[in-house]
């Protein structure tokens, strides 16, 4: 097939090599530009990719390109102003990556500049499309383990960060409920960022869904073992649990457990493909607008029920970011001295990359890392 659109990418980094897989696999699109202000790391895109437009600005692109799909791969503050910028040029859809944005005035300011300008919006939570928990979906709402009571998962490497697959994953298994109220607690005792946002050292949350099920979500309280791909989920009549591949479920019809293992496909591609789908036959997004937004609000809620010590039920009251305003009034006391971005790797030349990773390897935290490599380099700490 000749393909009929054409998509830019923002931001040339590890996720934006994921969207120009997907987009590489959609035969209707044609991946034609790149903004990337790195000349080493665009240049090294545009080659791996065969991309014939690179730019080191994002609207330079968006002037030259006439672009049917943009993807916007860059850090979480960056979401809102360049989606807002790309939907004033009018294309077909943008693909975002996650978590949306960070708060829930930002995330309207998205929706409205998509909407008043007829773009389809998606989020990139792409794991939505794995099959093996799509099949595990299917079983729970066909009832094979009777009416679901818990979804329990451990994620790492921050709530906005890998927390915001783990939270959307527990709504999707659990046929996407609304959300009655969030209950949580977080620990920040370090000067903690990703991708330069403040965050918490360690948190969970309790949240309660409409028609009865709930999520236990624990994020960096056990950092040797975490998975934004294994969840289990508790029923009146079974357990079922599913990762990346694999579904298993026993109930009291089954003697053992029932092991399944869906085709694997690229969830990159099937989100781009699915996008195209959206574009031109409209309906619902698996990955939508819509369905982040719950996600984002029960990220915010679960900061906001520990900024104030109690249950928030929904819709969210508070609009901004609940860490920000808790730092703000001396609720979060830094103990141990000295700003760190638990993703500041992303941003570092090979060498120092390289450096970054073998220490994490060797079961560096972050902030120490973070402080070693300030010493070697003589640089304020």
């Amino acid at each position: 097939m000749t393909a009929i659109y054409r998509a830019g990418i923002v931001g040339a980094g590890q996720i934006g090599r994921s969207h120009a897989v997907g987009y590489q696999g959609t035969d209707e699109i044609d991946l034609v530009a790149v903004t990337e202000p790195n000349d080493r790391v665009r240049k090294a895109f545009q080659e791996d990719y065969s991309v014939p437009g690179g730019y080191t600005d994002m609207k330079e692109m968006l002037d030259n390109e006439d672009l049917d799909y943009v993807s916007i791969c860059t850090w979480h503050l960056l979401h809102e102003p360049q989606s807002v910028l790309a939907a004033g040029y009018l294309p077909k859809a943008i693909i975002c990556e996650k978590p949306m944005t960070v708060g829930m005035a930002s995330v309207k300011r998205m929706i409205k500049a998509c909407e008043d300008n007829q773009v389809k919006l998606v989020i990139g939570h792409q794991r939505r499309f794995y099959h093996s928990w799509t099949k595990a979906r299917e079983l729970i709402l066909d009832g094979v383990i009777g009416e679901p009571q818990m979804v329990t998962t451990k994620s790492g490497e921050g709530l906005l960060n890998c927390g915001t697959h783990v939270i959307d994953a527990c709504r999707y298994l659990l046929g996407d409920p609304e959300t009655e109220w969030v209950m949580g607690a977080l620990e920040r005792k370090t000067d903690r960022y990703e991708r330069e946002v403040r965050i918490e050292d360690a948190c969970m949350a309790l949240i309660q869904f409409t028609g009865g099920a709930q999520a236990l979500v624990q994020s960096d309280l056990t950092p040797e073992r975490w998975s934004v791909e294994e969840y289990q989920v508790r029923g009146t009549d079974g357990v079922l649990e599913t990762d990346a591949r694999k579904v298993r479920y026993i109930n009291g019809s089954t003697e053992k457990w029932v092991e399944l293992e869906p085709e694997y496909e690229d969830p990159w591609i099937l989100q781009s493909r699915d996008t195209v789908r959206y574009v031109e036959n409209g309906g619902d997004h698996r990955g939508g607008a819509q369905q982040a937004t719950h996600t984002v609000e029960i990220i915010m809620a679960l900061y906001q029920s520990a900024r104030n010590h109690e249950i928030v039920r929904m819709p969210l009251g508070e609009q901004d970011y609940p860490v920000d305003l808790m730092f703000d009034e001396g609720k979060l006391p830094v103990e141990e001295a000295g700003a760190y971005d638990i993703r500041a790797f992303l941003a570092m030349e090979p060498d120092d990359r390289q450096r970054y990773n073998e220490m994490r390897h060797e079961g560096m935290r972050h902030k120490d890392i973070a402080d070693a490599m300030k010493d070697r380099s003589g640089g304020p700490r």
